[in-house]
This record gives C-alpha cells, sequence and structure tokens, in this order.
C-alpha cells in the first residue's frame, strides 16, 4: 500500500517507522515508539524538522503495524513543509527490506534513511550537504555515506573499519571483540548503487534483510562509501533509560515560558516552560521541565528533567527525571524518579494503606520499588 504520490527531484527521505517497539512494551502495545514524546513532542517530530532543515521535500515513511496512528500524527506532512509517501512494510523484515520496498518511491535519486525513534544533536543539514559536495566530484563519487561514532563499548553496535582514507573497508554487526570504537548511527545517504545492493544479498541469521550487508556488498563490488563522525550526543531511544537521557538533552536547550497559572503559594526555579491552560497550586516546578497543556500541580514538587504531557494531574507527590504522557494522573504518590508513564496511567495510593503497595500490571511492565 502506497499512499500519497513523490513529486521533484533531488535528494528523498526515507524514514523507518515500521518497528514493534518492543523494548518499550507495555508502552508501544497502544503507541508507536516513534510518536513516544520527549520534552513533550514526539520523537519522530524532531527527525521530520532536521528533515525539512536540510531542504528535503519529498519523504517516504515506511509504516507498519502502528500506521493508522503515525499516519494521523503525521498527516500529509505540510506542517513541516514537506510531502509524505507512505510505504506499507506487512513484516519487519529488515533495514535493506525497507529500502527493497521503496524503489517505486525512491526512483534514482539519492537518498537520505533515517531511523524514526533515533535523535542526533549534529545538524542533519551539514551531513546531507556534506554527501552532496563529495557527490559532486567527477570522479570516485561515494554511493554512500555512513554516519559513525565513537563509542566505550561497541559491542552492541555495528560495527565500522575504515582505511587511511576514511573509506568504509568492513562492517561486523556487534562484534564479541570490536575491530574499532566507531558504531553506526542509524542514519545513512546512497545514491541509487544501492538498489542493486539490496536486491542481491540474502536474509541474515535472524531472517532479515540488513543494511550492513548491503553496505558491504558496495564495498565488495569496488564502490566508495565514506564515513562522517559525528561529535555531538546521538540517542536511540528504543528503551526507557536512552529516552529519558534524550528529555534531559532536549530539556536542557529549553527557552522559559509560562503562558499558564502559577499562584502566589507556588515556585517556578530555573528554565520551565508551563503551557497554556495548566496551573500550579502550593507547588514547586524546578527546571528544566516542562508542563503541558492543561495539566493541574497541586501540593506537589516537579523537578528537574521532567515532562508532564497534556491533561495530567499532580497532586500531593514529589517527581523527577521522569516523563509522563497526558491524561495520567499521579496522586498521593510518594517520590517517582527516573520514570516513564503511558497515557492516561493512574498512581494512587489506596486508603489506609500507607506501607503497602497495590498493582494492576500489563504485560512486559516493569516495577522498581524502594
Amino acid at each position: 500500500m502506497v499512499v500519497g504520490a513523490p513529486a521533484g527531484c533531488g535528494v528523498k527521505a526515507l524514514v523507518l517507522c515500521g518497528g514493534a517497539g518492543s523494548r518499550l512494551r507495555p508502552l508501544t502495545h497502544t503507541s508507536a515508539k516513534q510518536l513516544v514524546p520527549v520534552a513533550n513532542k514526539p520523537i519522530l517530530f524532531y527527525g521530520l524538522e532536521a528533515i525539512a532543515e536540510a531542504g528535503i521535500v519529498d519523504v517516504g515513511i515506511i509504516v507498519g503495524d502502528t500506521r493508522r496512528e503515525v499516519m494521523a500524527a503525521v498527516g500529509d506532512g505540510a506542517e513541516w513543509g514537506l510531502r509524505v509517501t507512505y510505504i506499507r512494510q506487512d513484516e519487519p523484515l529488515g533495514l535493506a527490506h525497507c529500502v527493497l520496498i521503496a524503489r517505486d518511491f525512491l526512483g534514482e535519486d539519492d537518498f537520505l534513511m533515517y531511523l524514526g525513534d533515533n535523535l542526533l544533536e549534529d545538524r542533519l543539514a551539514d551531513v546531507v550537504a556534506g554527501f552532496a559536495a563529495e557527490r559532486a566530484q567527477l570522479e570516485g563519487a561515494p554511493a554512500a555515506m555512513i554516519l559513525l561514532r565513537k563509542v566505550l563499548d561497541a559491542r552492541q553496535f555495528g560495527v565500522a573499519v575504515l582505511d587511511a582514507d576514511r573509506r568504509v573497508t568492513r562492517l561486523v554487526e556487534k562484534p564479541p571483540e570490536p575491530p574499532s570504537d566507531l558504531a553506526m548511527v542509524g542514519i545513512y545517504l546512497f545514491d541509487a548503487r544501492v538498489h542493486e545492493a539490496v536486491a542481491s544479498i540474502g536474509p541474515s541469521g535472524r531472517g532479515e534483510l540488513e543494511i550492513t550487508d548491503a553496505i558491504q556488498w558496495l564495498v565488495d563490488a569496488g564502490h566508495r562509501v565514506t564515513a562522517r563522525e559525528i561529535t555531538g550526543w546521538w540517542i536511540d531511544t528504543g528503551k526507557k533509560d536512552p529516552l529519558l537521557e534524550a528529555n534531559r538533552l532536549l530539556l536542557e536547550e529549553l527557552e522559559p515560558r509560562i503562558e499558564g497559572i502559577v499562584d502566589e503559594a507556588s515556585s517556578i526555579e530555573g528554565r520551565v516552560v508551563i503551557e497554556a491552560g495548566a496551573s500550579i497550586v502550593r507547588s514547586t516546578v524546578r527546571g528544566p521541565a516542562v508542563i503541558g497543556a492543561g495539566v493541574r500541580v497541586t501540593d506537589s514538587f516537579v523537578g528537574p528533567f521532567t515532562a508532564i504531557g497534556a491533561g495530567c494531574e499532580i497532586t500531593g507527590s514529589e517527581i523527577d527525571h521522569s516523563v509522563v504522557l497526558e491524561g495520567s494522573r499521579i496522586v498521593d504518590a510518594g517520590r517517582i524518579v527516573d520514570s516513564l508513564l503511558g497515557r492516561e496511567v493512574a498512581v494512587v495510593r489506596g486508603e489506609g494503606r500507607r506501607g503497602a503497595t497495590g498493582l494492576m500490571l500489563g504485560d512486559h511492565s516493569r516495577v522498581e520499588l524502594a
């Protein structure tokens, strides 16, 4: 299924939003992982903003089981000045498979491939411009560019080996003894030669068409693959702790703004955003923090690096370094830290049961009690 049609020419973008988000369950049983908010904005939207800033207009979004939610959130892309085409992937068969099924959309154009749950501090516009400059060479124009980041422990990543000219010679997926400390970031740039590569490789041991195998095919076929090392932070938000870290980093850039109501008995400290319709009553909010529209905070403390989604209620509780999605209630809950709470969650203390904890949890939930 393809909804929409590509227009124009030049560099396109292929954004991958088809994953199941199993590492963020139970939250992603009912929500696309790319739409989980950090600093009260869906993760995917940061990527779309960066793509638009890079001057890319035509964007193909790979969607799977959560396609209706992604399509409802992104629409036709006009909010970002984009033209969006939706490409359905019936099964998660690998990143290279995404390129394979997007062939009609991509045509012969160069394109950026971007994992929709990744966040990057470096400007995507600089990356795209760098690839375009290399592609403008009369001889030896690269077939691909991969982004790399030095990491302390490369065993959990795809790792690249480079020659003296910074050309990629070998890629190794999650090696027990990494040949380098350069991990592959989930952002790639390709020209049309990649289509032959993805059509030539077979499934890996886990039954998927791996993009690392396609890039290695390009290298082995004598095509030039270059690398660009990023210096800023890069986060794959697929797990709770990295997502909270992304929330922290983005809140560090917050511009303070108060549009809601703060009573005289309350205190606002540091860089805090309080959206319209929110009210702070006999409480302290210490930034960086963001309080969404319509939130009511009463007799509570909201600490640094916390994002409270729209329509939440926080009463008689303390919360910091956490993300709370819209419509949730936290009432007489004591102190909550390092937490990710989904939509319409209720965390309340039962009457007459101080010192005891009563829980009702979905599949794959995790609770830490102290």
